[in-house]
């Protein structure tokens, strides 16, 4: 094998060293924090106020969380959207999407107990 050949393919990875826009991922993660807590902020609204209540009463059976559940659900969708095509041709600075994801993950999770729940 001859230097050249050698040295070549040390400087040519076999794979192409581009890398790949991760709004598409960003957009679908941070989507996800906000539509948890989305969720954890319709629960308080439905629990505190009797007209919102009565509002989010889409199924009798289950009473307010139909609602809750469904508008949680739809305005995730469309945050979803909405960050996807804005981002999905951008690289995202993915720590600080990670972070403020989580962050909202865990005050939707925290503000779903009962006790916490209760303070507004």
């Amino acid at each position: 094998m001859s230097t050249e050949n050698a040295s070549s393919s040390v400087l040519s990875p076999a794979f192409p060293s581009t890398s790949r826009p991760n709004g598409a991922g960003a957009a679908a993660i941070l989507a996800a924090g906000i539509g948890a807590f989305l969720m954890a902020v319709f629960a308080i609204l439905a629990d505190q106020s009797a007209a919102i209540k009565s509002m989010m009463i889409f199924w009798k059976p289950t009473g307010p969380l139909s609602g809750v559940t469904t508008c949680a659900i739809v305005l995730w969708l469309v945050v979803w959207a909405i960050l996807h095509a804005r981002w999905r041709h951008r690289s995202v600075a993915l720590t600080r999407v990670n972070a403020a994801a989580f962050t909202l993950l865990i005050l939707g999770l925290l503000l779903t107990f009962p006790p916490i729940a209760d303070l507004f």
